[in-house]
């Protein structure tokens, strides 16, 4: 059976300053840096991961080297896995969202901003490099650092609904086995879902 350790990156300077980033260049802060060395420290005392798959966006490559280092492991780049773009939003508070007339909390996946991806779009772009990655390396334990929006479109991916998917806080981890093809329901191994946390 392999093993998808899924990471979101640790914490950016967006976050920390609750705004969406402009760019991928945005880094990580030293709360981020710490988070990620945890996050490394949590993988080897439960798995054995043989690789890490980041995003290119900084702040996950930065967390990615971390935990790569830490672990001892290569560490490759995949840009399908970069986070949802905000588009227009890019720059503004997480508060924005809500004042967006377009935006329905019951269908926040459904979502986009102008000039940006829904939640959706993200699925339909991550979905296939998740695949391609379960069949690549059908009995490894792999590392996959990511951001929030990504991470709750491979939850609606591997479960069929978006019901329940969740955005991991920073440095949250989430394990999705997969067998032949089909994966198993998500396991939170670190970080409870927040109530509303965007920016990923």
């Amino acid at each position: 059976m392999g093993k998808l350790i899924m990471v979101r990156h640790g914490e950016s300077e967006g976050n920390a300053i609750r705004r969406f980033t402009t760019s991928g260049d945005a880094k990580i802060t030293e709360l981020g840096r710490r988070q990620a060395h945890e996050a490394a420290l949590r993988i080897k005392l439960k798995f054995q991961p043989t690789l890490v798959i980041a995003s290119t966006f900084a702040r996950a490559r930065e967390t990615g080297l971390i935990i790569a280092g830490e672990l001892r492991i290569p560490i490759e780049y995949e840009a399908e896995f970069r986070e949802q773009s905000l588009g227009d939003l890019a720059g503004q508070p997480y508060e924005s969202v809500a004042n967006d007339p377009t935006f329905d909390p019951k269908r926040s996946w459904a979502w986009r901003a102008p000039g940006g991806e829904s939640h959706e779009d993200v699925l339909r772009r991550v979905a296939p490099v998740l695949d391609r990655v379960a069949r690549q390396y059908p009995d490894d334990e792999i590392v996959i650092v990511s951001h929030g929006g990504v991470m709750r479109s491979v939850w609606a991916h591997v479960t069929g609904k978006w019901d329940n998917a969740r955005v991991s806080p920073n440095c949250g981890i989430v394990l999705i086995e997969h067998e032949s093809g089909r994966y198993r329901d998500p396991e939170v191994v670190y970080g409870e879902s927040p109530a509303r946390e965007t920016g990923g």
